[in-house]
């Protein structure tokens, strides 16, 4: 759209207002930083075996978990299984070297124990296995 100045020379201002494009912009930024954690975390879903003395883990760590299919995330950022190794080593620089797997109950044992044998290796001090805790009546 072309606007008068109201001036005698009668120019035509040609200059197009991005702040309402600006402002939608922002407020789709926020929309999908505050979603997208959630349908990540959504969509890893792992059924943790249960146990009698099962107690909750202190300190900061790797959190591995591994779904029904198989599938692996290290603190909630999926990874195939030839990249643990480096995605754990990152983790160990920003937090402590213990390892929490949580495992679903149907993966079969073999896959765990090659995520505990990557881990060892990534130089983890302290391993741990995530069960639901069972209180007896």
């Amino acid at each position: 759209m072309a606007w008068k100045t109201g001036s005698r020379n009668e120019k035509v201002m040609s200059e197009i207002n991005i702040t309402p494009f600006t402002d939608v912009m922002l407020v789709l930024l926020v929309i999908f930083m505050v979603t997208t954690p959630l349908i990540m975390a959504g969509s890893f879903k792992v059924k943790l075996p249960k146990a009698v003395s099962a107690g909750a883990e202190e300190g900061k760590g790797a959190i591995v978990s591994i779904n029904e299919a198989g599938a692996i995330s290290v603190n909630n950022r999926p990874v195939e299984m030839e990249g643990l190794a480096a995605a754990l080593s990152d983790e160990f620089k920003r937090s402590g070297k213990t390892v929490i797997i949580r495992a679903d109950g149907n993966v079969r044992h073999s896959v765990i124990v090659k995520v505990l044998d990557i881990a060892r290796l990534s130089g983890a001090e302290r391993l741990s296995i995530a069960a639901e805790n069972v209180r007896t009546k």
